[in-house]
Formats: structure tokens, sequence, C-alpha cells
């Protein structure tokens, strides 16, 4: 039996594969049938990514408060800013498109303008009584001047909560069932219910309504990702078809490659459903990315067959070449490649892992597709025409290959200091990178939602909740009155802060309720003092409508409170300051042997989220080198070599990173993929030229500057056509309406850019500058794993 890997092992795969054909492809057709009868598990997320594993202490203390207080996100809010809709006709039909929404199961309760209820005391049955500002409509328009005045003016309880009392800006509340926000029932009630109606409303009164909250904002956001799939599919295909019809020039290789990656296209979906994953933003670029990827092998393989064909004319053997010879280095750059995606599993994030997984058996799925179609369909097929063949004659790349030999021979120093300079600068903008924990940042900006976003961020300090839940470790400690001033002094704190909105509390409706012992002077909206509020618990606990606003602010035991504040959307710096400022007030009134007091919220899970994820690049990134650095020394069996095969991949990572300090793209979660999938694209150049510079020395009697230079010439072209292939072909991502999106293929086509230069540049010139320490055969012997590159490099594209 044909040792692994070695010669006499892809000597009998490529007769496998040529005397089995008919079966081959029958099998590849089922395994597509079988992959295409998955895809109706696929699942489009309804969720929020969550960053953090489900063990992690941030993810636990949400879960605890979700257990107290339920789903806080749940509200949508609807908002105009018109003084034209203070009028009989309009304002009417605002609160009636509030009442329509009422009856819908989905819907668990709307608060609008209409719901909203004066607090007042009944002296005679020594109670609080709640009463509506408008009883059913209104009909003149001293109801409206009396209704603004009282709610921009006497009642403070409702500011910024559904008006801002300064820019008389108005909004209503829209809260969803609990149990449907993280389904597709979401999604039809958005789509068919919510969106239709508001606008019919806009068409009729000529208004303009803002919608936003986290289940319109997850909507429409999981709808673009949708959209955007088969967009980036569409784009990956034209590109890189394009580039390969102008590189040989033939319609039929440009279709048969469109057809094999299309194919692992395919068996891509099929995994996802097979694993039942969803489609998040990130496993939405993988279908694009096997186009991406799965072009370079077509390129090697059909070129490989068509010189083949052009030497010797004999189509059995070129096809067994093309197996025996592109085999095994394709292979191994594929491998490389899927071990960048796949160091994600190992992170303890769902979504990184679920892509890591789905990426590198997708990778290693188009690489069994190509070797095994690609040679098939060759067979079945006459001899390429002398027109299919010119492009192995090409001249124009002759200019470029002889600048790269150029360079390395007579300006080796002008390389070294370029690169010294060039890693001095890098260094100096990484320490310029910020982090981004902004749950919003990502989003296209051009959307109308987006612009929503802000709109609410402007009149009412955001739509992202940020929570604070107190534990007073006592049943019923929460109305006391000392705990009461503990979370006002808190409170204090959030008003303070430009970032957040007031926020709502239990300490809110009692300040109310001493205001409407006062019969509604709101000079006193605050905290009763120690007898005052004697007499007004008196009056609380007779009264059945307070206890059902307790409900949303305290937990039924009466030991857990809960204070609602919403976020802008601010940087990680500006979150890391709020939170220390709020973590230092919460010390300071809160012991912790008496209390527990937890911060959490949607907005403030990403930001933790996002630095969990720039930790696991770190590690990611570190098992990504060790694992190449391993299958460098296999190869070579040298420490040297390993670090000289390392320099020109790790230089371009730190050229992208001081160019995302300079520019300003911060990490997060879409910019921190960029290095991991870089470095196991990069790394592909690299084997293919020690490939080629390991062959060179044994036919060359180890002379290393003479096997430098033919690798170079030899292999230039393959990398040069490869990078500009990868290079256009993640630069689709640009297309992105997400900014993370367009950073990550901006990025990773900068990177591999740059990763190109170096292999052809920096590589040759490190091997002759340490030809001394590294020229003997004891460390560049012949390891069992044997990789053999194309025997004329210099046609292999």
């Amino acid at each position: 039996m044909a040792k692994l890997f070695s010669v006499g092992f892809w000597e009998t795969i490529a007769r496998l594969i040529l005397r089995n054909r008919a079966i081959i492809i029958i099998v590849i057709l089922a395994a597509t049938y079988v992959f295409s009868l998955q895809w109706e598990k696929m699942r489009f997320t309804y969720t929020e990514a969550n960053l953090l594993p489900d063990e992690h202490e941030v993810n636990l203390e949400y879960n605890n408060f979700l257990k107290t207080f339920g789903d806080e996100g749940n509200l949508i809010v609807l908002g105009v800013k018109d003084s034209t809709l203070f009028t009989i006709e309009k304002l009417n039909a605002w609160n009636k498109l509030s009442d329509d929404f009422k009856p819908y199961d989905e819907v668990e309760t709307v608060v609008s303008i209409k719901d909203l209820q004066k607090l007042s005391k009944d002296e005679r049955k020594q109670q609080f009584n709640l009463t509506p500002f408008i009883k059913d409509s209104v009909s003149t328009r001293e109801e409206i001047v009396k209704l603004q005045q009282e709610l921009f003016e006497q009642y403070p309880f409702y500011d910024n909560f559904l008006f801002n009392s300064d820019s008389k800006a108005i909004r209503s509340a829209i809260y969803l069932d609990k149990s449907i926000v993280n389904t597709p029932v979401r999604k039809d009630f958005i789509v068919n219910v919510l969106i239709p109606k508001v606008e019919a409303f806009e068409a009729t009164y000529d208004l303009d309504v803002r919608i936003s909250g986290m289940p319109y904002i997850r909507t429409l956001n999981s709808q673009n990702i949708i959209d955007e799939i088969s967009t980036f599919i569409l784009a990956a295909i034209g590109v890189t078809s394009i580039i390969f019809f102008f590189f040989f020039r033939s319609t039929r290789a440009t279709i048969i490659s469109m057809v094999v990656v299309l194919i692992g296209v395919m068996w891509t979906f099929g995994i996802i459903g097979f694993l039942e994953y969803e489609i998040t933003v990130l496993t939405a670029l993988i279908p694009p990315l096997i186009i991406v990827i799965g072009i370079p092998n077509c390129i090697f393989l059909i070129n490989k067959y068509q010189h083949e064909v052009q030497k010797h004319g004999n189509k059995a053997k070129s096809l067994q070449r093309v197996i025996t010879k592109i085999g095994n280095a394709t292979l191994m750059t594929n491998v490389t490649t899927a071990s960048g995606f796949a160091t994600f599993i190992i992170t303890d994030s769902t979504l990184l892992k679920e892509f890591g997984i789905v990426a590198s058996l997708s990778i290693l799925s188009i690489f069994i597709i190509c070797l095994f179609i690609i040679p098939i369909i060759y067979s079945y097929m006459p001899m390429p025409k002398d027109r299919h063949l010119e492009h192995l004659n090409k001249r124009w790349i002759n200019t470029f290959v002889d600048w790269m030999e150029r360079m390395v021979r007579q300006r080796k120093i002008t390389i070294y200091i370029t690169s010294l300079i060039l890693l001095v600068t890098s260094i100096i903008g990484i320490y310029q990178i910020n982090i981004s924990g902004s749950l919003i940042e990502d989003m296209p900006k051009g959307k109308q939602f987006f612009k929503d976003i802000r709109f609410f961020e402007s009149e009412f300090n955001g739509i992202m909740p940020l929570e604070i839940m107190v534990d007073t470790k006592r049943k019923k400690g929460v109305m006391k009155l000392t705990n009461l001033k503990r979370m006002n002094e808190l409170e204090d704190l959030i008003i303070e802060t430009p970032e957040l909105s007031r926020p709502v509390s239990i300490v809110s409706l009692v300040k109310y309720s001493k205001q409407a012992y006062y019969n509604g002077n709101p000079k006193y909206y605050q905290l009763p003092s120690a007898q005052e509020n004697s007499f007004i618990l008196s009056y609380a606990k007779n009264s059945t409508t307070n206890v059902d606003l307790l409900t949303n602010f305290v937990d039924s035991t009466g030991q857990y409170a809960r204070i609602t504040s919403f976020m802008k959307d601010v940087g990680t710096d500006q979150m890391e300051r709020i939170e220390e400022d709020l973590h230092e007030k919460i010390d300071k009134l809160f012991p912790e042997d008496q209390y527990n007091v937890t911060i959490t919220g949607k907005a403030y899970m990403f930001q933790k989220g996002t630095h969990y994820l720039v930790n696991n690049l770190i590690l990611s990134l570190s098992l990504a080198i060790v694992l190449i650095s391993l299958f460098m020394a296999y190869m070579f069996r040298s420490f040297k070599m390993i670090i000289v095969s390392l320099i020109p991949n790790l230089l371009p990572l730190l050229i992208t990173a001081g160019l995302m300090g300079y520019l300003g793209v911060p990490i997060k979660p879409s910019t921190i993929l960029v290095f991991s999938i870089a470095f196991g694209i990069s790394v592909d150049d690299t084997i293919h030229f020690l490939a080629k510079y390991r062959q060179e020395l044994q036919a060359n009697n180890w002379k290393i500057r003479k096997s430098v230079y033919a690798a170079l010439r030899e292999t230039g072209v393959s990398m040069f056509y490869t990078s500009i292939v990868l290079f256009f072909g993640f630069s689709v991502f640009i297309i992105s309406s997400f900014g993370g999106t367009v950073a990550l293929g901006a990025l990773v086509s900068a990177t591999l850019l740059f990763a190109m230069l170096a292999n052809l540049l920096l590589l040759p010139s490190l091997l002759l500058s340490l030809e001394r320490s590294i020229a003997n055969k004891e460390v560049l012997k012949e390891p069992s794993f044997k990789i053999i590159p194309e025997e004329d490099k210099n046609n292999e594209i």
C-alpha cells in the first residue's frame, strides 16, 4: 500500500479517480442532492449574537436578570417630532395608530400619550387613583393646550419616556409578547403588520414616523444579512470569473470552474443545514468565501493540465500528472487555510465556533470537489485547442518577474530597511487602535432604521437598554426609605451622565406618589421624608392601581429592584468610563455584605463580549502560528527555517494592524477575524515558494543562490495570479452595507497584497542572507511527508 501522502499515494489516488470517473460523478451528485435536502433546516438568526460563553459571569448575571424581570428587549418605539402633531385630527390619529396594535396576540401592551395616567389622591378613601390624560379623544384646541401643559410642565414622571419636554418629540411604546421576541413570529408581525400600518399613517397624515427598538432593529438587520448573501455570491462569481477568463481566455474553463465552486456553495449551505446552525452575519460570508478560495484551486489544476498537454500532448498522462503533481501542494494550502478558520473552534463563543466549523469543513470540501471533478470533466472533453493554450505563452508578466528578481539580487538592503520602517511605523499605529463595543456600529448607516436609531439617541438619549438590578437580600427590602435613597443617589449619577437617559425605577414611582399626595404639585416630585413616607405608603397600600405600576420595577417578593436607563451608541472608552463611575458609586452606596448590585443589558453584554473576543483573537492567532510552525518544522526540520517562513506572514498582519490604528478602524467582532483568516491564506504562498525552493536545492546540489532565483522566477507568476484572485475576491465584501463586513473585506485584501510582496521580496532575501546557516542537507532533508511542486511553475498559476 502506498505510503500516506507520498508520491505513490498520489499516483494511487490518480488511478482511482480516473478509473472510476462515472462512480465518482454519481457520488458527488448524490452528495449534492443530500446536502440540498438539508437546506430547509437552515435558520436565519432571530437573536443578537451572544459573543460570550454561556458560563461567563456577565452572561450568568444577565440570565439572572431575565429570570427576575423577564426579557428587556421586547420594546418597539414609534416617534414623531412635528409641531403639527398637536392638532385635533393628527393627535387622535396618532393615538388610534397605537390602539390599533393592542388587539394583536403578538403585542403584550401598548403605551401612548392616550394611555398615560394621572396619579391623584382620594382623601375620602385614603388611596391613590389613576385617571387618563385623554379619556377617549381630544375634541377642542383647549384640551390639547391643557394636555401639553400637563405633560411638558407638570408631570416629570413621564418626561423622556413618551415625550421630550424640551424638543416636544413624542413617542409610543409597543411591548411585544416576550415569548415571540426570539422567534420568526416577531419578524412576521413587524414586516406584515407594523411597517404597513406606519407607512399608511405617514401617507395619510404627512408625518415622518421614526421606528426603533431592539426587536425592530434585529428584524431589519437580519433581513439585510439575508439580502446580502445572494449579492455576495453573485459578486464573487462575477469578479472571479472575469479574472479567470482574463487569465485563461477560455469560456469552457471558466464555466467548468464556476460549476465547481457553485457545487461547493451548495455543500456549504448543506453543512449549515445539517449542523442546524443559524445564518448569522459571519456564516453569511462563508458561501462567497468558498468561491474566492475555490477559484485558485481551479486555476492550479486547469493550468497544470493545459501546460502538460502543451508539453507532450498526452491527455491521460496530463490528467494523471495534474493529480500527482498538484494534489499534494493544493491539499497543504487548503489545510493551512482551513486551519486559519478552524482556530475559532477553540473559542467558547458559539458565534465564532460555528463560523470556524462551517468555514473549515467547506474549504476542505471545495478541495475534494476540485480535485475530483476537474480531471474527470476534462477526461470526457476533447483535447484543448491551440487557442486554449495561448495564455501559457504570456509575456506581459515577465516585466514583473524581472523586477522581483532584480530587487532580490541588488536591493536586499533596501528591502530590509523598508521592512524595518514598515514594522516600526506599524507598531506605532497599533498603539492607536481602539476597541469598539458598539452594538450598532457595523449596521448599515445608509438604511432608514439606522437613521431612526440616531433620532431616538438625539431626542431620548438612546434605545439600547442598560439595566441595574439591586438585590437588597431581604424580602420587601426595596420599599425601605433608606434603600430608596441609595437608589436615588445612584440615579442622580445616571442623570448627570450625558450618554445615558433619565432612569426609570421604583424611585420615580415613589416620587410621583409624593407629588400626587400633594395634589400634583411638580415641586414635590421627590422622595418623601420618613414621616411623609408612612402616610404615602398607607395610601399606596389601599390602591390596586399602584400595584400594577410596581410590577415593572420590583419583583413579586419586594427583594429586587430594577433601574432602567437607555444608552447612546458610545465607544468602548466612554463605556468603560461610565461603568467605572457606576461601580465606584455602587461600591460607595451599597456595601457588598448587605446588597448585591449588577449592571447588565444588551449593550453592556455586547461591549463585554467584544473584549472577550479580542482576547480570543490572540489565542486563535497564536494557535494558527503554532500549527503553521509545526508544519514548517516537519517540512524543513529547522528552527531557523520556521522563523524565516513566519516573518513574511507576520509582517503583513502587523502592517494591517498599524493601518487600522492610523485609519481609525477599531477592533470589533468583524475586524478581529481578519488576522487568523489572512494568516491562514497568506501562508499558502510561503508553502508553494519553499516547496519549489527545496526541490531546486536538490536539483542544484544545494546551491542556495541559484535555487532561490529559480524558485522565485518559477513561483512568482503563480503567487501573483492567486493573490490577485484573492485580493479582488475578498474585495467584493466592500459592497456590503455592513461596516464590519466592508472592513473585513478591505483589510483581508490589503493583508494578502502585503503578504504577496513579502513572500516575493522579503522571503527570498532572507533565504539568501541566511544561506550559510540553512544550506545543509541535514536541515533540508526530505521528510516522509513530501510536497511535490509543479515541474514548471513558470507556467503554473
